[in-house]
């Protein structure tokens, strides 16, 4: 095969693989940096408050948190590997640089995955708050993987800690200044926001589901209100670190803002256009709105933004119509997200009870797919609009992707793979889910529970 096109071929082959396991693996990694911390809360109130219910809806909710973590380590996994066979150009020239982050995040990992076993099997052989505490080490070490993780990613965006000499090599290796670069900043408290939205929105939607079938037992209660009410607390926050994100990549990545925002022409008295479609170095069928980018990006009307114009063609982030909708379908959902958060904040407190409106559950029924479908084109804009520079303004994507052949049949192995555990998954939760409301999992024997209700025979 001849060289130039094994090349092409490879290139879309390994993105769109990565596309694909990403995607699917940051679901997975959102769970575990959050899920942890709302059954603690669940625990935590069945202890101060003698809640039966909240002790048993913690100990189901550490079931599914298994489940999910073994899922997610096999996911997990696999990124890895790719990282290396499909990308040997970046990790060959600069692993010794921001490999640190990933070794880091092993060590989260594997604490991660002992707590959990001790939590898991320790509601029967700990005492109470022994066994609170032991859960404790699990939100930790979610918070630091994604740390670690994420400021790998960030230094793709933002490459620091290194110097290149004259042959192109890399010398003078500071792997803390790698770690907390530019973009760490603003990247990782946007990712466990958003993994604390996902997951709280996600849980609380089935429950939601629940509610609108008829169940309206304490259970249900408690499963919506705990993950629903720490996803709508995050949702403020998350919109402020996005905005202050967005200001920050207009700084240091103007390619990437110009192409998501349709800056064509570098100046100030940048429109916002919402909706449309870039072709021709024009704008279509967009509602624009006047002075609003200059007014977001340095609030002022007159600030100066830089435009496609000032970007060499072959530096330019391809598809700027995905960039675009991509980045307002995830701002329009994180701000109708927030109208839901607010409206059962209102509820609450006129009324201390959840919104009455069946049109409040059936949006929080699709809220967690809509938090999930937020979360991937946020992914989009970070992943896409760095292209094509795999580390911005120093190693092509191009020139980082293996020369092996056949990676469209490992693309095609994956996917069927990634089909059947996904699948897999699905069966096996929905199995405890009836298990759980058939009474067949029940587990009243928990030491420091309080006594089950007996039903009179």
């Amino acid at each position: 095969m001849d060289p130039l096109p094994l090349a092409a071929s490879n290139l879309l082959a390994a993105r769109e693989q990565m596309a694909f396991t990403l995607g699917f693996h940051i679901v997975l990694a959102s769970m575990g940096i959050a899920f942890p911390a709302m059954t603690l809360i669940a625990n935590w109130r069945g202890l101060r408050r003698r809640d039966e219910a909240a002790l048993d809806l913690a100990r189901r909710w550490s079931k599914t948190m298994a489940v999910l973590f073994a899922v997610g380590a096999v996911t997990g996994t696999v990124l890895s590997f790719e990282m290396g066979l499909l990308w040997p150009g970046l990790m060959g020239r600069f692993g010794g640089v921001f490999g640190a982050s990933f070794a880091i995040e092993g060590i989260f990992f594997f604490t991660e995955a002992i707590f959990i076993a001790i939590y898991l099997y320790g509601w029967k052989r700990l005492s109470p708050w022994a066994h609170f505490w032991a859960g404790v080490p699990i939100v930790v070490a979610g918070i630091g993987g994604a740390l670690s993780v994420v400021s790998a990613n960030s230094w793709m965006n933002q490459p620091a800690g290194f110097r290149l000499d004259a042959a192109g090599t890399v010398t003078h290796v500071a792997p803390l200044s790698a770690i907390f670069n530019r973009a760490t900043a603003y990247e990782v408290p946007h990712m466990i926001l958003g993994a604390y939205m996902v997951t709280g929105f996600l849980v609380a939607s089935v429950y939601a589901v629940g509610w609108l079938r008829g169940r309206r037992d304490r259970h249900h209660r408690l499963g919506f209100a705990i993950p629903f009410t720490v996803a709508a607390l995050a949702a403020p926050v998350q919109i402020f670190v996005g905005d202050t994100a967005a200001r920050a990549i207009a700084h240091h990545q103007p390619a990437k803002f110009a192409a998501t925002e349709y800056v064509t022409k570098t100046g100030g008295h940048q429109p916002e256009y919402l909706g449309g479609y870039y072709s021709g170095g024009k704008v279509h069928l967009a509602v624009k709105i006047p002075d609003a980018d200059s007014l977001l990006v340095g609030f002022s009307a007159s600030k100066k933004v830089i435009g496609l114009d000032a970007i060499p063609p072959a530096d330019r982030p391809p598809s700027p119509t995905l960039l675009h909708l991509a980045f307002q379908l995830m701002v329009g959902v994180g701000f109708a997200l927030l109208a839901l958060g607010a409206w059962w904040g209102i509820a609450w407190r006129r009324r201390r009870g959840p919104p009455e409106s069946q049109w409040f559950w059936r949006a929080a029924a699709i809220s967690g797919v809509a938090a999930i479908v937020a979360l991937e084109c946020g992914w989009i804009v970070t992943e896409v609009g760095r292209q094509p520079w795999i580390v911005w303004h120093v190693l092509r994507t191009h020139d980082a992707v293996t020369t092996a052949h056949g990676l469209w049949w490992v693309f095609a192995g994956t996917v069927l793979l990634y089909a059947a555990l996904g699948a897999t998954t699905v069966v096996v939760l929905r199995m405890l889910a009836r298990r759980w409301r058939a009474g067949e999992l029940d587990e009243p024997d928990i030491p420091y529970g309080p006594p089950p209700a007996r039903s009179a025979s």
